[in-house]
């Protein structure tokens, strides 16, 4: 073989080999998009569980002022049927209750 020979089979096989590398380095391109985008979803993902956990912490105080505005809201209740009760059975109503106010005032 003469040297014109072989430099045309290292020509080839240099171009063979750019080939198959630019192949692979796609490859590995595309793999790298697909991790990317992948860890992007997850980090999404995360942010908003993390939103929500933060929310929980809320609804804890939230169910602390719904508990507090039941128990007042059921003392409102007694105190309204005790009135309904007074007054179905009082026949001097609403005087005596007025009455019973002011009473009350002059007391405090």
């Amino acid at each position: 073989m003469d040297h014109i020979t072989l430099w045309w089979i290292a020509l080839v096989i240099a171009v063979v080999v750019t080939i198959v590398v630019a192949v692979l380095l796609s490859l590995v391109i595309g793999a790298a998009r697909d991790i990317r985008d992948g860890a992007a979803m997850v980090w999404a993902r995360g942010q908003q569980t993390a939103n929500n956990t933060i929310h929980i912490a809320l609804l804890h105080k939230t169910l602390d002022a719904v508990t507090a505005i039941k128990g007042r809201a059921v003392g409102i209740l007694g105190e309204a049927q005790a009135i309904r009760d007074h007054a179905e059975t009082c026949p001097g109503c609403p005087t005596c209750i007025l009455a019973g106010l002011a009473g009350k005032k002059r007391e405090s």
